[in-house]
């Protein structure tokens, strides 16, 4: 019991702090930001973007491949955690679950920003196709954020229950909606077989599914045929890019919770190191896909495929090209093989510029090749031949940015990041493991 009571004052979620209440409130105004310049996009059409015939996908797709890539963390990396009972990674999965979570359910939200004409949405249903991979990413995110919001939920139902009781007289009513949402949980025996038959069903769907969500991404790309897509690399190389942001973005949002939180004797440097060394092996994964990806095509290429390297490796998109490649994956690998760079505050900083990375990578995966089209440009306007996001285009993506971070910070509020009862099993067994 006394375990218990030590880890709620430790854990049990409270109010924002005034830099809180301040980082809350400018996520606030960069969505309303967002929100406007939307409507204006509605009313006025895609003409107050910079998308045209060419670059028909720009930002907006660029920002939806992202938030699908940063789910991973936790639809797939804390899935197979759970089912292999690595017990090291008790306090990091609720922040891996809800940074899937509110990822997942942006890109949802992205992917419905880029239709110019959102009332269509329902076309989506209505007239799909199964031979076409729009279909499958229709049927697969909803998929994935009913089972990310199960695989959050199922395991929190105990730390709901306990909470219930700690606010009760503190704030009766949280206590209520804490109450409501733990399910009558009385943690008996039947309960916990329940329970812990659900979470191993869910990590089990789960880790097909995500795979699955990637994959049917990538090929949203590679079956349209154009040159930089054309590839049966996209599958892989799509997954082995996913571990890579969602893992740095594990990182960056672990740092600032066991910071703000105080959490030093929960999240500790052991999990830093282990972390920083799945990020080093994912890294090291996707520059050898990107080497696939990049390098062998330059051997035999067509007219098209020299055209599109020449761009990235020299050209226009040079600078950005090597600046995600070198910065966003070379450098930070050199980094993490020395035990110093994997200390928190170094990961930090590596974690931050690797989902920076992460984010242009896919701007770079996307606008080349959609300014190579197999007609020459031509007879139409010099700014077609270009793209760069309007500031309505930045103000919406902005915007969904801070909505992830939002729903983030919400959950992380509300509800306990590190595991409660898990928590106090495991000092429980580890106390009377030392007695005998």
């Amino acid at each position: 019991m006394k375990i218990q009571e030590k880890l709620l004052n430790d854990l049990a979620p409270r109010k924002f702090d005034r830099l809180g209440v301040i980082w809350v409130s400018i996520l606030t105004i960069i969505i309303i930001a967002g929100i406007i310049a939307y409507i204006d996009q509605i009313i006025k059409g895609q003409v107050v973007t910079n998308m045209r015939d060419y670059a028909l996908w720009g930002i907006y797709i660029s920002n939806f491949v992202f938030f699908v890539a940063t789910s991973f963390v936790g639809s797939v990396i804390v899935a197979v955690l759970r089912l292999t009972h690595n017990e090291w990674r008790t306090p990091l999965v609720r922040i891996a679950e809800i940074i899937t979570l509110a990822s997942i359910i942006m890109a949802g939200i992205t992917i419905t920003l880029d239709m110019a004409r959102p009332d269509r949405l329902l076309n989506l249903f209505i007239y799909a196709r199964i031979q076409s991979p729009i279909t499958w990413d229709v049927i697969i995110i909803p998929t994935t954020i009913a089972i990310s919001f199960l695989l959050l939920y199922f395991p929190l139902l105990p730390d709901l229950a306990i909470l219930k009781d700690y606010f009760k007289d503190k704030k009766p009513r949280l206590s209520r909606w804490y109450g409501r949402f733990s399910l009558n949980w009385k943690g008996t025996a039947v309960q916990k077989a329940i329970q812990a038959k659900s979470i191993k069903i869910i990590a089990i769907m789960i880790v097909p599914i995500g795979l699955m969500l990637q994959t049917i991404d990538a090929w949203l790309f590679s079956t349209t045929y154009r040159i930089g897509w054309d590839s049966t690399n996209m599958g892989a190389y799509f997954i082995a890019g996913a571990v890579v942001a969602g893992v740095s973005a594990l990182i960056v949002v672990l740092y600032v919770v066991r910071k703000t939180r105080k959490l030093e004797n929960y999240i500790t440097e052991f999990h830093f190191d282990k972390l920083g060394k799945l990020l080093a092996l994912a890294c090291l994964v996707y520059l050898y896909f990107n080497m696939n990806e990049y390098i062998v095509p330059t051997y035999t290429p067509t007219k098209g495929e020299e055209l599109h390297l020449t761009t990235l490796l020299t050209g226009s998109y040079s600078f950005l090209f090597w600046l995600v490649t070198i910065g966003g994956l070379v450098l930070p690998v050199i980094v993490l093989l020395f035990k110093k760079g994997r200390k928190p505050l170094p990961m930090f900083f590596i974690g931050l510029v690797v989902v920076i990375g992460s984010w242009w990578k896919r701007y770079i995966i996307i606008t080349p090749t959609l300014l190579h089209p197999f007609l020459p440009i031509q007879g139409v306007p010099e700014s077609w031949h270009h793209y760069f996001p309007s500031l309505h285009e930045w103000l919406i993506t902005f915007a969904t940015l801070a909505m992830a971070l939002l729903i983030i910070t919400i959950l992380v509020r509300y509800l306990p990041v590190v595991p409660i009862q898990r928590t106090a099993d495991e000092q429980e067994k580890l106390k009377n493991d030392i007695k005998h």
